[in-house]
C-alpha cells in the first residue's frame, strides 16, 4: 500500500522546521520530505526525525534570491552542480533519504540539455543505491526553468535509461503545464519514482480538480509501487485541521491490506 509523506517545507509551518516531523508523525504520515534541509546540521535533523523516514530532499538551488533554481542544466556551472549534488548525497546518506530531486536550474536550448544529460548521468553513477528524480515545473510558478514539460522529461529519462533515474510526478505541475493531470499520469506513470499531490486549482488540500486520488491509490496497490505519495500543498488553514483526505486515503489502504 502507498506510503504517505508530509512535505514539511510547506506543511506544519505553524511550528519551527525541526518540530514538524513530530507533528507529521502524530498526524498519521509515514514519513516526510523536505525541499532544502541545509539550514540545520545533520545531527539536529537526526534528533528531530527520531527515526521518521525521509522520502526525498532536493539538491541545493544556489542563491534563490538571486534567481538560482539549481545548476544541473546550466552551461558553465558543472562544478557548482557537482558540489551541490555531492552535498545533497552526503546529507541524504546521513538522514536516510531514499530520493534526491535534481534541480535543473534556469536555462534553455541545446547546450542546456547537453549539460543536463551529462550531469544526470554523472550524478546517477555517484549514488547507484539512491533514486534520482527530475521534476517538470510550470513556467508560471518557475519562469525560465529548464525542465518545464513532462514529455520532455520522459524523453530525457528514456534516452539515459538509467535504473535509478525517474520522473517526479507532481499533480499540481502536471495540471498547470498540460491541463489534464490524468492524461500525463497515463502517459508517463511507468517512468515515475515519486508522486506529489495537491488540490487543483488552488494548490490547497488534496482532492478535486478531476484527479481521482482513490483510484490512484488503488492502481498503486495493484502495481506494488515502491515509492511515496507526498503531500506538497499550501494548507488553507492550520495543517492539522485539513487532513481529512489523509485519513480517508489511509483508511482505504488499510481496508485493502486487511
Amino acid at each position: 500500500m502507498p506510503r504517505f509523506a508530509a512535505n514539511v517545507t510547506m506543511l506544519f509551518t505553524e511550528v519551527p522546521m525541526l518540530a514538524r516531523p513530530d507533528l507529521a508523525r502524530e498526524a498519521g504520515f509515514d514519513g516526510i520530505e523536505v525541499l532544502f534541509p541545509y539550514d540545520h546540521a545533520p545531527k539536529d535533523w537526526q534528533a528531530a526525525l527520531s527515526g521518521m523516514p525521509v522520502a526525498l530532499i532536493n539538491t541545493h538551488p544556489g542563491d534563490w534570491a538571486a534567481g538560482d533554481r539549481g545548476h544541473a542544466a546550466v552551461p558553465g556551472e558543472t562544478d557548482a552542480f557537482r558540489a551541490s549534488f555531492s552535498r545533497a548525497a552526503d546529507l541524504a546518506a546521513q538522514l536516510g533519504a531514499g530520493r534526491i530531486h535534481v534541480m535543473a536550474g534556469v536555462a534553455r536550448g541545446p547546450a542546456a540539455e547537453a549539460t543536463y544529460v551529462e550531469n544526470l548521468a554523472w550524478a546517477a553513477a555517484q549514488v547507484p543505491d539512491l533514486h534520482l528524480t527530475i521534476e517538470p515545473l510550470n513556467p508560471d510558478d518557475m519562469p525560465g526553468y529548464f525542465l518545464n514539460d513532462f514529455d520532455q522529461a520522459a524523453r530525457i529519462v528514456d534516452d539515459l535509461a538509467l535504473p535509478n533515474l525517474g520522473i517526479q510526478f507532481d499533480l499540481w505541475h502536471a495540471a498547470r503545464i498540460h491541463g489534464d493531470a490524468d492524461a500525463v499520469w497515463a502517459r508517463h506513470k511507468t517512468r515515475v519514482n515519486h508522486i506529489q499531490i495537491a488540490g487543483f486549482p488552488g494548490r490547497n488540500e488534496p482532492g478535486g480538480g478531476g484527479f481521482d486520488l482513490t483510484g490512484l491509490c488503488a492502481e498503486l496497490d495493484r502495481t506494488d509501487y515502491p515509492g511515496w505519495i507526498s503531500a506538497e500543498y499550501l494548507p488553507a488553514r492550520a495543517t492539522v485541521h485539513g487532513l481529512m483526505w489523509l485519513a480517508a486515503l489511509k483508511g482505504r489502504a488499510r481496508l485493502i491490506g486487511a
